[in-house]
């Protein structure tokens, strides 16, 4: 895959090619042979990254199969639109992806009026991946657990691994913890029991299992875990591939985090700088893709500028990151509108950077303008609000010396943190850091002499998780996919769903 090779395109066409020779009274078995040979090459192009081959050869799968009026038939339009579902929500076609939807399911309907049963738990996993995409995380939820009542240990295993997968991610962002615990641990395991560890498949569920220690603050964790992911990916399939690329994103943002005290950014940068080289060589400049990468990328350059001691490398740094920013939110705007996450993201990022330029009102109005959006989608408690809270509160506290306005943002910043994450969440630390700042340029003693202990308190706790061991990867989980889907709904979740 590293020598440029147009290979994937070549495979393609000839395969489309191939099927638009076929003639209409060629029986329905000589077709689905066609079609499992599609299905086969497909698999192979979607795997090895090139998803827009993946997509041509799927589309001739089904254009073969609507040839033909019959069950046999039908049943494999069915299985090549959830593949379909699959390949165009890699590739951020979430309008096609829709669209593949709505046809799965005329086929649902005549297979359900004949009296055959229809297994969807990988259908309703990718229309999942599309409303979570989308930010809708209700009707994201609810597929998933409409998939997960779906599963049976009869299925291939890689249909149960995505589906555990989807639905682990569903529930970190509804912070239903275990849940995403139960679920995100069952696929490491089911992954390493069918495929072994050097497999993309496990490399796979370990993505998610970093995205899940990433977001219940388990950093040092999430990074190993998205090294060993990486080490796999290049393994499998060397350095110019789009699955190697996203694992260096996931990786670098994490990275970020966890050096974000130190200010050591240059691993960090050095995974997004790859990332984004490899998505630009293999997909347009302005594939949605590109948004993530270089909002990673941005946010390292910023905090490198803040650290700079020469001034003319800062506002370029700075300016660089303006431009990523800029370009990022625009490719989420035009993808998903206003009213999303990943562009309430974008809104706080420019926030945080506004802020390093010394534009405040401009920052104030990134934050305010996040701020909105995430409580409208996620509600007012949420992680990602309190996020933006804490930056606001920042702005105010640093900048703008609204010193009540960011007592009270910071107040509520960290009672969201600490319900969520608890007394060590590694969040807290810049809330505290800034109530104590507040209270001393308030020339309040008792207030900043309080919160000199609670940052010390804080200190001690987050030195204990400093010091957890190693990663496990032998869970113990339970011992079939239908036992971990009954444990997943005897757990309490969020609402009535």
């Amino acid at each position: 895959m590293d020598h440029g090779t147009k290979l994937s395109v070549t495979l393609a066409d000839a395969f489309r090619h191939h099927c638009s020779l076929m003639t209409s009274d060629l029986s329905w078995k000589d077709k689905d042979r066609t079609v499992q040979l599609g299905f086969a090459l497909g698999g192979f192009l979607a795997d090895a990254g090139w998803l827009l081959e993946s997509e041509i050869v799927h589309l001739s799968c089904l254009e073969i199969c609507r040839t033909v009026d019959h069950v046999n038939a039908w049943q494999q339009a069915l299985h090549c639109c959830a593949r379909l579902m699959h390949i165009r929500n890699c590739n951020c076609l979430y309008n096609e992806a829709e669209e593949t939807w709505n046809v799965a399911m005329t086929y649902v309907d005549k297979l359900t009026t004949c009296g055959i049963r229809v297994n969807k738990a990988s259908l309703c996993s990718e229309y999942s991946t599309l409303m979570f995409a989308r930010s809708s995380y209700d009707e994201s939820y609810k597929m998933c657990c409409s998939a997960l009542n779906e599963l049976s240990s009869l299925l291939y295993p890689r249909i149960i691994i995505d589906v555990f997968r989807q639905a682990a991610k569903v529930c970190v962002v509804r912070r239903e913890f275990k849940r995403a615990e139960v679920l995100i641990k069952f696929a490491i395991h089911y992954a390493r029991e069918h495929f072994g560890m050097k497999h993309q498949v496990f490399s796979d569920a370990l993505l998610d299992y970093g995205f899940f220690l990433l977001n219940v603050d388990l950093i040092c964790q999430s990074v190993k875990v998205y090294q060993m992911a990486l080490d796999i990916r290049i393994s499998v399939f060397g350095g110019n591939n789009l699955h190697v690329a996203i694992a260096h994103e996931d990786l670098a943002y994490c990275c970020y985090v966890h050096e974000y005290s130190s200010g050591k950014f240059q691993a960090a940068k050095q995974h997004a700088d790859v990332a984004i080289d490899i998505i630009t060589r293999i997909l347009p400049h302005d594939h949605l893709l590109l948004a993530s990468s270089k909002r990673v990328k941005a946010l390292i350059l910023e905090e490198i500028a803040i650290d700079s001691h020469d001034k003319t490398t800062e506002e370029k740094l700075l300016a660089d990151a303006r431009e990523l920013h800029l370009s990022s939110l625009m490719l989420a705007r035009q993808a998903f509108g206003e009213n999303n996450v990943q562009t309430a993201k974008h809104y706080g990022n420019l926030g945080r950077l506004f802020q390093s330029m010394h534009k405040y009102q401009d920052a104030e109005e990134m934050h305010l303008k996040a701020i909105g959006i995430k409580e409208q989608l996620l509600g007012k408690d949420d992680y990602e609000v309190a996020l933006s809270v804490g930056h606001l509160a920042s702005l105010y506290n640093y900048d703008m010396h609204k010193y009540d306005e960011a007592e009270m943002l910071y107040l509520r910043s960290i009672a969201i943190g600490k319900r969520l994450f608890g007394n060590g969440y590694s969040g807290l630390e810049y809330d505290y850091r800034g109530l104590l700042r507040l209270y001393q340029s308030r020339g309040d003693a008792e207030k900043a002499s309080e919160y000199a202990t609670v940052l010390h308190d804080w200190n001690r706790l987050r030195d204990r998780k400093h010091n957890e061991s190693e990663v496990p990867l032998d869970f113990k989980v339970p011992e079939t996919c239908e036992a971990a889907v009954e444990e997943f709904f005897r757990l309490p979740g969020r609402g009535s769903l």
